[in-house]
C-alpha cells in the first residue's frame, strides 16, 4: 500500500517474518511532513505494531536530500492567515495538525516493536521529531539536523521538549535557543544518533534486516538488532562542533540571563558566532518560551511534555510571530521579519508565560497515556 507522499513496503524476512518500511516520499518539499502524510502513517504503524508477523518497523526518507525537513509550514501559513484576517478562528487546519502530528509522535515514541529511522541529508523540526522517536537513530555522514523555530517564531516542538530534556542542558539551551545545525559528529555526541552509518550502507540497512533470525519478541529482537548495527563498520564524521558550548549556560536565570549566557560563548568557534547571530536576529518570544520550555521540562513525563507543546503551539499560531516569521523567511522572502518585541529586552515575561496557559477547559492531547 503507497499513496503519492508515502510509500509503504512489508519486506519478508528468512525466518518469515516482516520488516515493515514506511518512506516519506515528497522530494519536492524535502519530505517535509504534510497533513495527509501524518494522517497516512498514523494508521499504518498502528496495524504494524499489532500485526504478529512485524517483527520491526522503519522509518526512510526518498532521494538525496533529506529525510524529513520538517512540517507543512506553508500550509500552516495559508490557514494561520486566514484566521488572523477574520480575528477568529475560522480555520481548524493549525490545531488539527499539531494535534494530530504529536499523537504519531507521541505513538511512535511509546512504540512496542523495534523502530529505526535511517537519518541522511536534512532532517529538522517535524522531521526531527519522527526521527528522534525511534529506538535506532541511524545517521549517515551527511546529516544536517536542526531545530530551526527561532527563524520563524514558532519553538521546538513534535516532542522537541522531550528531546531536549535528554540532553545536558547548556547543549539543549544552545541548540533551541539559536536554531544551530548540527553535523553528524554532533548528533552522536548528543545522543541524536545511536549508530553513524556510511551513506552508501544507508539504503542497504533493511535488506540486512532481513538476514536477521528475528524471534517476533520485541525485547531480544531489539537487542538483535542493536548487536548487528554495532557490528557495523561507522563512516569517519566530521567534528562536533557541539562540544565548544560552555556548561555555564543555565536556564536558572530567565531568558534574559540565558541569552547574555550565550552571548558570552561569542568568539569560541565560528559555528558557535554564527549561532549567536541567528538567536540575534530570530524571535524574540520564542527564546523566551525556548527557556522557559527547558526549564519546565525537567518535572515532566512524555505525554505531558506533548501536552504543553499543544498549549504553546495553540497560542504560537493565534499570535502574531509564527506567521511572520514564516512570511519573511518563506512565503516573501524579505528576511526582514517585524516581531511583536522587537528585542529581548523588551520582551515581557508575563507574555512569555502567556504561551504555558492552556487556552481551552481540556487539552485536546488529555487523553495520551502511558503505552510502553
Amino acid at each position: 500500500m503507497s499513496s503519492d507522499t508515502v510509500k509503504v513496503f512489508e519486506h519478508e524476512t528468512v525466518g518469515g517474518y516482516v520488516v515493515a518500511e514506511a518512506r516519506l516520499d515528497s522530494q519536492a518539499t524535502l519530505n517535509a511532513l504534510s497533513l495527509e502524510m501524518i494522517d497516512l502513517l498514523m494508521p499504518v504503524v498502528g496495524a504494524w505494531e499489532e500485526d504478529p508477523r512485524v517483527a520491526a518497523v522503519v522509518l526512510s526518507g526518498s532521494g538525496e536530500r533529506a529525510f524529513s525537513a520538517g512540517g507543512d509550514i506553508q500550509a500552516l501559513y495559508r490557514a494561520m492567515v486566514t484566521n488572523h484576517q477574520a480575528g477568529e478562528r475560522v480555520d481548524e487546519y493549525p490545531y488539527q495538525f499539531f494535534e494530530r502530528e504529536y499523537r504519531l509522535d507521541y505513538r511512535l515514541h511509546t512504540y512496542r516493536k523495534p523502530l529505526l529511522a535511517l537519518g541522511h541529508g536534512v532532517i529538522m523540526g517535524g522531521g526531527l521529531g519522527i526521527f528522534s522517536a525511534a529506538d535506532f537513530r541511524l545517521v549517515a555522514e551527511n546529516v544536517r539536523l536542526a531545530m530551526p523555530e527561532v527563524s520563524i517564531g514558532l519553538f521546538p516542538d513534535a516532542g522537541g521538549t522531550w528531546l531536549l530534556k535528554q540532553l545536558p542542558e547548556h547543549q539543549a539551551l544552545f541548540i533551541g535557543m539559536t536554531g544551530v545545525n548540527l553535523n553528524a559528529g554532533d548528533a552522536m555526541l548528543a545522543g541524536l544518533g545511536t549508530h553513524a552509518v556510511p551513506r552508501t550502507a544507508l539504503d542497504s540497512v533493511v535488506g540486512g534486516l532481513l538476514e536477521l533470525p528475528f524471534a517476533g519478541e520485541s525485547a531480544s529482537d531489539k537487542d538483535l538488532i542493536g548487536g548487528w548495527l554495532s557490528d557495523l563498520r561507522a563512516p569517519p564524521l566530521p567534528a562536533a562542533e557541539l562540544s565548544a558550548v560552555s556548561d555555564a549556560l543555565n536556564a536558572d536565570g530567565g531568558f534574559a540571563a540565558a541569552a547574555d549566557a550565550v552571548r558570552a560563548q561569542s568568539g569560541r568557534s565560528a559555528w558557535i558566532d554564527r549561532g549567536v547571530a541567528t538567536m540575534e536576529r530570530g524571535c524574540p518570544t520564542t527564546v523566551g518560551i525556548v527557556v522557559e520550555q527547558i526549564r519546565r521540562a525537567h518535572g515532566l513525563a512524555l505525554a505531558d511534555c506533548f501536552r504543553m507543546e499543544m498549549t504553546i503551539a495553540t497560542h504560537c499560531a493565534d499570535n502574531h510571530d509564527f506567521t511572520e516569521g514564516v512570511r519573511a523567511l518563506l512565503i516573501e522572502k524579505d528576511n526582514a521579519p517585524s516581531w511583536q518585541f522587537g528585542d529581548l529586552a523588551s520582551l515581557p515575561e508575563g507574555y512569555v508565560l502567556d504561551h504555558f496557559v492552556e487556552p481551552w477547559p481540556r487539552n485536546p492531547l488529555y487523553d495520551l497515556e502511558d503505552r510502553r
